[in-house]
């Protein structure tokens, strides 16, 4: 049930992103729950490898790297998935700034919704 509202509720940050911000576009909520999940699916299976393998990258820059590797993996899901569309890497690298910030709200909301039951 969480992971199920989790996704909704990614896919509705989605959505708002596109709202407030024109380099990231949207066509339905369709497109953008599939969005979520993969871009989900890209932070689980894609992200530790990158971090790994950019590890020196990323100690030289004191971890600034890593938002270019959450925007290359933004811009890569939105290259897979049609309805959903990144403008350029500067707007993926703000898209993808918005879109975690949307998600430590909601994994934080949830965190609290599901521990009181």
């Amino acid at each position: 049930m969480k992971f199920i509202l989790k996704c909704l509720l990614k896919a509705l940050a989605l959505l708002a992103l596109a709202y407030l911000y024109e380099g990231v576009e949207v066509t339905g909520f369709a497109p953008a729950l599939a969005a979520a999940l993969v871009i989900g699916l890209f932070n689980t299976l894609l992200r530790p490898i990158l971090v790994l393998l950019t590890l020196p990258a990323t100690v030289l820059t004191l971890g600034l790297f890593l938002f270019v590797i959450n925007a290359l993996l933004f811009w890569a899901a939105a290259t897979v998935l049609d309805g959903f569309r990144v403008t350029g890497f500067g707007a993926a690298l703000v898209g993808s700034l918005f879109y975690s910030a949307f998600g430590m709200v909601i994994d934080s909301a949830l965190e609290r919704l599901f521990a009181q039951k």
